[in-house]
Parts: C-alpha cells; sequence; structure tokens
C-alpha cells in the first residue's frame, strides 16, 4: 500500500490491526519528512505529494481514534437493551 497515492482507502485501513496501522503511520511520517525536506532544498517536483500524504495521516489517525472509542463497532442489537433497562431503573 503506497502512502500518498488513492491506494490508502477508509477501507484499507480498518482491514488493518493495530501494528500495521502504527507501521503504516511511520512511513507516513518519514515520507512527509522527506518530501518537506526536497522543498526546502527546492527539489521537490510534485507539491501535492505533501497535501496527499498529510491526508494519508489523517486517515490513519481518525482510524486510530475510531478503534480507542469502539465507534462503528457495537451492534446496534447490544446497545438499545442497555438503555432500556437504565430508564426503567430511573423511572
Amino acid at each position: 500500500m503506497a502512502v500518498g497515492s488513492k491506494d490508502l482507502m477508509p477501507e484499507q485501513l480498518r482491514g488493518m490491526d493495530d501494528a500495521a496501522l502504527r507501521e503504516e503511520l511511520g512511513k507516513a511520517k518519514q515520507e512527509l519528512f522527506n518530501l518537506r525536506f526536497q522543498s526546502a532544498t527546492g527539489q521537490l517536483e510534485n507539491n501535492a505529494r505533501l497535501r496527499a500524504v498529510r491526508k494519508d495521516i489523517a486517515r490513519i489517525y481518525t482510524e486510530m481514534r475510531e478503534r480507542e472509542l469502539s465507534i462503528g463497532r457495537a451492534p446496534q442489537a447490544e446497545t438499545e437493551p442497555a438503555e432500556q433497562n437504565e430508564k426503567e431503573s430511573v423511572g
């Protein structure tokens, strides 16, 4: 999977485990560092790569945060009875 290309899609990130996400994040940060260095020295040919790599880093961070909060991972059927039980105990 190439960082900074259209190959890095959210669906593919969801299929990765936590270690693979951290590895991909490290690669992306290293590439961003290299691109910034090239930009500062005037050697960067494609400025759009900076934006693409930054977006990939944001996608990776978003997926990591979603996993931390367990967003979209819990089935709806399990959450509804828990909410009903709370209402019954209060009222």
